[in-house]
């Protein structure tokens, strides 16, 4: 067949249509494992930052917040009954040495960290990449502790900072502890939320004073209220 222009054309466009068909394939074969390797990773995650979760039995609810125009995932894990058995924080950061550190950041109730997982990173080898080991000093500065307690800053940059670093890995090291203090702010946002609704449920207070009345108003007392008869608060 003699050549011409027309006809390598035609072959490069054949070659080009088969090679997409090809590429389209493989992604449509290999998406949904991918995406169910993925939530499994992410119910690992949850379970392994709250021991008291069984994801058999008991139930979670995601809600979807955005902090500092990032994604943060909070999972509200609780028992049959309704009681709430904990948080687990799908928490996220930019600023890793080579760019996006995701955590699975565990906390009670009160806010005390039960446990802290890392479901992506892509530090330096021996270094940041430390952070997903088992025991290592950034998982040891958070856990056991109320995040509402602590100073979160690495304890080498000053300025009364709790977190210890990791060995020649500041950089990772500023990423964990900014990624643990951004769970923080979707725990309280989450936790404030339920409090509001907790409140709503409840007998009006003062009058349906909201400016006036603290806490949770409950059955109808006026305990809560700030401006009482007498013009004392109650203590």
């Amino acid at each position: 067949m003699k050549s011409t222009l027309f006809n390598m054309i035609a072959v490069l466009l054949c070659i080009t249509l088969v090679s997409a068909i090809g590429v389209g394939g493989v992604y449509m074969l290999t998406k949904q494992p991918i995406e169910d390797a993925k939530s499994k990773a992410v119910s690992d995650a949850v379970a392994a930052v709250l021991p008291d979760y069984n994801p058999d039995t008991d139930k979670s609810v995601v809600d979807s917040l955005e902090i500092d125009k990032m994604p943060i995932n909070v999972h509200t894990a609780s028992k049959a009954d309704g009681t709430v058995v904990g948080y687990a924080v799908e928490t996220m950061t930019k600023k890793g040495f080579n760019g996006v550190v995701k955590l699975m950041v565990g906390l009670s109730v009160e806010g005390e960290v039960i446990n802290i997982k890392v479901i992506e990173q892509s530090e330096t080898p021996g270094l940041g990449t430390q952070m997903s080991d088992e025991g290592n000093p950034l998982e040891k500065s958070f856990v056991g502790r109320k995040l509402s307690e602590m100073k979160m800053s690495v304890k080498k940059d000053g300025g009364g900072g709790e977190v210890d670093a990791l060995t020649a890995a500041t950089i990772s090291s500023r990423a964990y502890t900014d990624a643990v203090a951004r769970a923080y702010e979707a725990y309280k946002q989450i936790t404030s939320k339920s409090t509001d609704a907790d409140c709503e449920a409840s007998e009006p207070c003062c009058g349906g004073d909201k400016e006036n009345c603290y806490g949770c108003c409950a059955d109808g007392e006026t305990a809560n209220c700030k401006n009482q008869e007498g013009g004392n608060d109650e203590k």
